[in-house]
């Protein structure tokens, strides 16, 4: 008898221990599922607002990634939530236990507190989106990601940067307009200025006719200054947004071409090495 009542309660833990695990895998399957396709009802919502209200890509993906965030913050609660009801444990006096805690952490994470506020500002008044090119805290890079804490820039050398939002004091942003391309290319002193200027002003011209990532010039503007060896000339552009270093590049090789086919000097350091020995002493 009391080896059948040891049995029937072991069978009775195995069968609710079962039962609890099997309600666990449910629980966390159902948060994968729920997190899936409330990410793809928030991805093609906000594409199809940008469609219609013809809304900036970047902010887009700004506001759809915060979003896709709180969802994924707000599955993990409920998850939570629906785990402590499967080992039947107070919600209520739980939750306002966290409450009385969350107060007392919140008192000691001020920076925390910091963070959100200025995360929350950074949205609001639009500062900044995902793909913009910025410089803000001493970092210069492209926004991957904003968050309610921590901004994301990834900087030219492929390095992923998390930022604080409350070290955001300054931003400049570099793509809330068009760039200015602007290269200096010095020529000899021997040679005319006033040719150099027409051959570098065609020069442009053809570079211009080509890309219409340049919305305005090159102009070739004059002499910017002069050197030890060479005399320096300024062309100035406007490109389209994070364009300005590729028609750098497209400028720079047509100019130097051009003054190459028309026997115009680009001065460049030389080294000149003189041996000097005395001769050997004459034996009288």
């Amino acid at each position: 008898m009391p080896g059948f009542i040891d049995e029937t309660i072991l069978t009775g833990i195995l069968s609710a221990a079962l039962m609890v695990v099997i309600q666990i895998i449910l629980a966390v399957v159902g948060y994968f599922i729920a997190r899936a396709v409330g990410k793809r009802i928030i991805t093609r919502g906000f594409s199809k607002m940008q469609e219609k209200r013809n809304m900036h890509p970047g902010r887009v993906k700004t506001i759809s990634k915060l979003l896709v965030n709180v969802f994924s913050y707000v599955l993990i609660f409920v998850l939570i939530t629906i785990i402590l009801g499967i080992f039947n444990l107070p919600i209520a006096s739980l939750i306002a236990g966290a409450g009385v805690v969350g107060l007392a952490v919140g008192f000691g994470a001020q920076g925390l507190v910091s963070d959100v506020v200025t995360g929350v500002f950074l949205l609001i008044e639009k500062q900044i989106d995902v793909d913009d090119y910025i410089s803000v805290a001493g970092l210069d890079g492209v926004v991957e990601e904003i968050g309610l804490r921590t901004t994301q820039i990834r900087s030219f050398d492929g390095v992923l940067h998390f930022i604080p939002n409350r070290e955001i004091i300054t931003v400049s942003n570099y793509s809330r307009g068009n760039m200015q391309a602007l290269i200096d290319i010095g020529i000899s002193y021997n040679d005319d200025i006033d040719k150099a200027i027409s051959v570098l002003q065609e020069a442009c011209n053809k570079v211009a006719s080509v890309h219409p990532e340049i919305v305005e010039g090159p102009d070739v503007v004059g002499v910017q200054s002069l050197g030890d060896s060479e005399v320096v000339l300024r062309i100035i552009g406007k490109t389209e947004n994070m364009m300005q270093w590729a028609m750098q590049r497209e400028i720079l090789k047509a100019c130097k071409e051009a003054l190459e086919e028309n026997g115009i000097e680009i001065p460049f350091p030389h080294q000149v090495y003189i041996d000097k020995h005395e001769p050997a002493p004459v034996n009288k």
